[in-house]
């Protein structure tokens, strides 16, 4: 078969997929006047099963598909970092998430930074909190585009260029949200999870069946090939035991910390739709471990990928040794799979922009601020697209990059809990401590302290900040010294 005809079938599929989905995403809101409580937190109703498809999907993203594979091809054992770091951050869920929702419901709250406002009264705090949360996402959006790029490309047989590509993407991911906002990406996850269940058993028991006759022959045969490859080293430097065990817990406590993820808790109709997920949301992850058989059977058939092209691994297996039906539904299932979250990270971001601190600054009242955040959904996505064109990093570069930044809003929210939590100024701090140290690591291109992922370290420090301001302030206030000395 002609390369222009298999060109024009995968991509043919991809198109339909994509459409298909949005049609389902939109008929989801077609009854619904799409105010800013809708647009941003599905009004308030979310039941079990659509808050499922919507953290799930959220969770489940470009990273699954081509991230795992890109890793278990690269680096090995040290991949599975992911099953561990879900699993505790669905125990952080079950914990953390109701609290901020009776908040949220009390307090008309939208936003995580809303929740900071709110919780330690203070304006300029949950501006903090907004400024750290856009930062985070946009190289998660930007994580969004380079799956669809990679899609696209292999898909067309390298007859898009990357540019293309990411520009479909960027006016696929504007032009849904736009329309559907939060709501329609959960309408529309029902679809997408459900082919991306079939696109996972083909890639992790299709793909090792064909190239070895089982998953089991698979790891075997790496093993073989390269005898460390499912062994943890204990040294001092990056993606050793300490880094393993330090990521695990970085991962963990920022999957609670996302926008789109406290925006998709606030969606709930029920404290009991957020703990029912909580409970059953890390059996979603199995299918994780078919990424990384996929993986595996890459790197044993097609050795020697390096860089940025270990994310393409397993779709290249794909687009050399199937036919074109399968490698379009394939990359259009990843496209999707890139497609829905992305909408609800561009949207996460676009909100904390519009709501808390352009609205504060301009007065503006709701109406005004949902025609800001629709035009903010377009800057933030072209700033993802301007990060992605300068960008020279693997999806889990970008992924990491994004979970060092906004695990560091986590001790302000678990402090919030307490009886009598910190002042504004002492969370400010901590911040200002964290974000000194990851700047200072980025210049210096340190990513480890004693094999300790960097990220851990500066959210230990932050808590240090935390105590070490509170202290201070504790010093230097006669009422709180006075009360404190009362039996």
């Amino acid at each position: 078969m002609e390369t222009g005809i298999k060109t024009l079938i995968s991509l043919s599929l991809i198109c339909l997929l994509i459409v298909f989905t949005s049609g389902i995403g939109l008929i989801g809101v077609r009854r619904l006047s799409m105010d800013l409580p809708q647009l941003l937190v599905g009004g308030r109703s979310l039941g079990r099963m659509l808050l499922w498809l919507l953290m799930a999907g959220e969770n489940y993203t470009s990273y699954t598909f081509l991230g795992a594979a890109g890793w278990a091809y690269s680096k090995g054992v040290v991949a599975f970092y992911v099953f561990a770091s879900f699993t505790i951050s669905c125990i952080l869920t079950f914990f953390i998430f109701p609290p901020l929702w009776r908040a949220a419901r009390t307090n008309g709250l939208m936003t995580s930074a809303d929740y900071f406002e709110d919780a330690y009264k203070s304006r300029w705090l949950g501006v903090a909190a907004a400024a750290v949360g856009f930062v985070a996402l946009v190289p998660f959006v930007t994580l969004q585009l380079t799956g669809i790029q990679i899609f696209l490309q292999i898909a067309s047989y390298g007859k898009v260029t990357s540019v293309s590509a990411a520009g479909v993407a960027f006016l696929a991911i504007v032009a849904f949200i736009l329309v559907g906002g939060i709501r329609g990406v959960a309408f529309a996850s029902i679809f997408k999870d459900a082919m991306m269940v079939g696109a996972l058993l083909f890639a992790g028991i299709a793909l090792p069946i064909h190239f070895a006759g089982s998953p089991v022959a698979v790891i075997n045969r790496v093993l073989l090939q390269y005898p460390h490859w499912m062994t943890l080293a204990d040294h001092g430097g990056e993606f050793g035991l300490r880094w393993f065990i330090s990521t695990i817990l970085l991962a963990a406590g920022g999957a609670v910390m996302w926008p789109h993820a406290v925006a998709a808790s606030f969606s709930a109709r029920n404290e009991d739709a957020i703990r029912w997920n909580a409970v059953r949301l890390p059996f979603y992850q199995l299918m994780l471990l078919l990424v990384y058989f996929a993986g595996f059977t890459a790197l044993m058939v097609r050795p020697g990928l390096t860089g940025a092209a270990v994310d393409q691994s397993f779709m290249l297996l794909v687009q050399e040794h199937y036919s074109p039906w399968v490698l379009g539904t394939i990359a259009g299932t990843g496209c999707l799979a890139a497609l829905l979250p992305a909408g609800a990270q561009v949207l996460a971001a676009a909100s904390l922009i519009s709501r808390n601190i352009v609205g504060p600054i301009t007065g503006n009242r709701e109406q005004q601020r949902t025609g800001t955040t629709r035009w903010l959904v377009i800057l933030v996505a072209t700033m993802a697209f301007g990060l992605w064109a300068f960008a020279n990093t693997t999806i889990i570069g970008l992924v990491l990059m994004g979970y060092t930044i906004i695990v560091q809003l986590l001790p302000g929210v678990i402090f919030s809990f307490l009886a009598t939590p910190p002042k504004a100024i002492s969370i400010g701090a901590g911040l200002i401590v964290a974000f000194l140290i990851i700047l200072s690591s980025a210049f210096f291109q340190i990513r480890t302290f004693g094999g300790i992922n960097i990220g851990l370290v500066a959210l230990v420090a932050n808590c240090l900040g935390i105590a070490v301001s509170e202290y201070f302030c504790f010093v230097a206030s006669p009422a709180r010294r006075l009360t404190a000395s009362q039996p």
